[in-house]
């Protein structure tokens, strides 16, 4: 008996949208993906095997590759990674129920993309910063220096809190000024959780198409002005996943 199969669903998009040609889907081996159509909408859908495992590092990156590469030229509704339906018939079922809220989020982001702007301090800098700025924190650090650590350990406790408050303050403030840098150049924005203690920024951004070349050159002069102490990358552009997906638009 072969193995039953199901339908991993990536995004929405609109009716005259064609899947990348050649794109992998997910699965070993990967599926093929292909369009299937209801009124105004189309899905985006590959088969897989209802036993098989999702989750593989190259699951992933056929996913964001497919969303990524669709949103250059149309506008996408990503659908939670892992979605996998019967078949067919329930793909047309969810095309039918949520026909005008799907084709209004897409309305909505027609000629628009995501940007992820994530900036890392300098360990070394960083620390030099906080402690010209702190005395208190600058007499702990000149107290453990050339120390034993169990001999310091309270100080040395104390002293990583001091860094640590200070990191979440900088962070704080590094996001406001990333954010005024591109005022009047995006339509939306979302601040993603830190995914290091020395992150100095971490923001997601919806920018229309047209204003890309802008919104770029302007976090670059901002980047210029951060000089050595923070590192700026620039992520995209992408599939707005997190300004919109399906999931938030049934129910």
């Amino acid at each position: 008996m072969g193995q039953e199969t199901g339908l991993f669903v990536y995004g929405i998009v609109p009716s005259d949208v064609e899947p990348t040609p050649d794109a992998p889907g997910v699965g070993d081996p990967p599926g093929e993906v292909r369009a299937i159509r209801h009124g105004e909408l189309a899905a985006l859908v590959s088969e897989v095997g209802l036993e098989e495992p999702l989750g593989r590092p190259a699951d992933l990156t056929a996913y964001q590759e497919l969303l990524d590469g669709t949103a250059a030229v149309a506008p996408v509704l990503p659908v939670r990674f892992g979605t996998v339906v019967t078949g067919p018939d329930a793909v047309a079922d969810l095309l039918q129920a949520h026909h005008e809220r799907f084709a209004a989020a897409l309305d909505e982001l027609e000629n628009r993309v995501e940007y992820v702007v994530h900036g890392r301090y300098e360990e070394r800098e960083l620390i030099g910063d906080v402690l010209a700025d702190d005395p208190s924190a600058a007499d702990l650090a000149r107290q453990v220096r050339g120390q034993p650590e169990e001999a310091t350990r309270p100080e040395r406790i104390r002293l990583g809190e001091m860094i640590s408050q200070a990191v979440e303050l900088r962070r704080e403030a590094e996001n406001r000024q990333v954010l005024d840098a591109v005022a009047g150049l995006v339509v939306d924005s979302v601040a993603r959780a830190p995914s290091s203690e020395l992150d100095a920024v971490h923001l997601a951004f919806l920018v229309d198409a047209d204003r890309a070349d802008d919104f770029v050159d302007a976090l670059e002069r901002y980047a210029g002005q951060r000089g050595n102490l923070v590192r700026l990358r620039l992520l995209g552009p992408h599939a707005p996943y997190d300004f919109v997906d399906a999931h938030q638009l049934v129910g």
